[in-house]
């Protein structure tokens, strides 16, 4: 059965059946959305008790976000054919199944929690890939005339979900008595909601726009340099932004914050990130060029880090952490809406997300873990938050190509051809 795309104006003038359908497909969008990111953040808070209890490095706690990253660079490239073949509701449909699995492995405290903990992880890493690739697709294919509107709802649905999750990490693991394990296994129930509200959407097979979806190596985009910049601007704000999640309760308590205050500035992080990742993309919709909203999003960022570069521990924490989380909820609603506006078409779409996603995941999951190296031999968090001020510095200079007025080009421009 094929389900007709939602109009250009998306409720307007519809019979209330009709609006209730089109309310019904957002809502399942945004509850998706609030579960790509929770059951990573809620790690950042609780890294300490996990590097006890399992007997972790700082070096080797790193990897606990950077695994994820991997995984989303791994799974990136072949979630455009899978869509392609399966259909995009199905593919997202068993990624939050796979996601609830590796939740509960990753909880696990059996004879190997070392392999339970870091199986756990990549398998929520390869789930959240998919949902990273297909919803951007999703929506260019179902709000055409909507795409700012609703990635700014969906980025900001799942900026909430994330700042909720490292805000109450802490206070859950201790406040209950279940201990981290306990506390990150919680975090299976929003996925199951969001699969059952899901099943409606599976009687719908792959449609037209989605048999057009091809393999990153087919896709003819690797010899385009804009393609490149968006992958460039997606890559470097990653970095920026699990380097914050993993780090930031470390630098902050080394200040002289508490572990549930610490816990709790990440999440203050992430909730000012919500408006931002609301308005940025609009505003980013408005004009032909995104220049501006760029730089001014990526010097947020920048000041920030600065601010704790100064001083992690004194009385402008808060403004430093409200800024950095300004900049980086800009950044990340962005570079998903560049996914969407540098391309031509939703099959593009998905192929443009497809490239960004792998090689920027790359490049962002060599962060955490060199920014817990860096600590290690410097003592100290200067020469890391240094790094990462260069890094909103390069942030700044790969906007300036990925926000110009350009589309990276057609299947037929480059001479593959269009199949589906």
């Amino acid at each position: 059965m094929r389900e007709p795309r939602v109009p250009d104006k998306e409720g307007h003038g519809a019979s209330p059946l009709r609006r209730l359908r089109i309310l019904f497909i957002v809502a399942s969008v945004l509850l998706v959305a609030s579960n790509l990111r929770a059951s990573i953040t809620a790690v950042g808070p609780l890294l300490d008790t996990i590097q006890e209890g399992v007997g972790l490095s700082t070096g080797v706690a790193g990897l606990l976000t950077a695994v994820p990253l991997l995984a989303f660079a791994a799974l990136s490239p072949v979630a455009p054919g899978l869509s392609g073949r399966l259909g995009i509701e199905r593919v997202l449909f068993g990624a939050l199944l796979l996601l609830a699995a590796g939740i509960l492995l990753r909880s696990s405290t059996s004879t190997h929690p070392l392999v339970a903990l870091f199986g756990g992880t990549l398998a929520i890493g390869l789930a959240i890939a998919l949902g990273n690739v297909l919803l951007p697709s999703l929506i260019k294919r179902d709000f055409p005339a909507r795409t700012g509107l609703m990635t700014g709802l969906y980025t900001a649905t799942m900026n909430t979900a994330a700042a909720l999750a490292s805000g109450i990490s802490v206070p859950l693991a201790s406040g209950l008595g279940i201990g981290w394990s306990g506390a990150l296994a919680l975090w299976t129930l929003p996925v199951l909601a969001a699969a059952l509200l899901w099943i409606p959407r599976l009687r719908v097979g792959p449609r037209r726009g989605d048999t057009r979806h091809r393999s990153l190596a087919r896709s003819g985009l690797w010899s385009s340099a804009l393609a490149w910049q968006v992958t460039l601007f997606m890559g470097l704000q990653s970095v920026v932004f699990y380097v914050s999640i993993t780090w930031l309760p470390a630098i902050l308590r080394d200040g002289g914050l508490a572990a549930a205050q610490a816990g709790w500035m990440v999440s203050i992080m992430q909730l000012v990130a919500i408006p931002a990742a609301f308005f940025a993309p609009v505003l980013a919709e408005r004009g032909a060029s995104q220049r501006m909203v760029i730089v001014c999003a990526s010097t947020l960022s920048g000041v920030g880090i600065l601010g704790l570069l100064l001083s992690a521990g004194g009385a402008g924490v808060i403004l430093c952490v409200i800024l950095l989380g300004l900049g980086q909820g800009a950044c990340i609603s962005l570079a998903l809406t560049l996914f969407a506006l540098r391309a031509p078409d939703p099959g593009r779409a998905a192929e443009l997300s497809s490239m960004s996603q792998t090689f920027g995941y790359l490049l962002a999951a060599a962060g955490p873990p060199a920014f817990g190296l860096l600590h290690e031999a410097s003592g100290s968090w200067s020469l890391p938050l240094l790094a990462l001020l260069a890094v909103t510095v390069g942030l700044a200079a790969s906007g300036l190509g990925a926000g110009r007025d350009a589309l990276v080009p057609s299947r037929s421009a480059v001479g593959v051809p269009e199949e589906g």
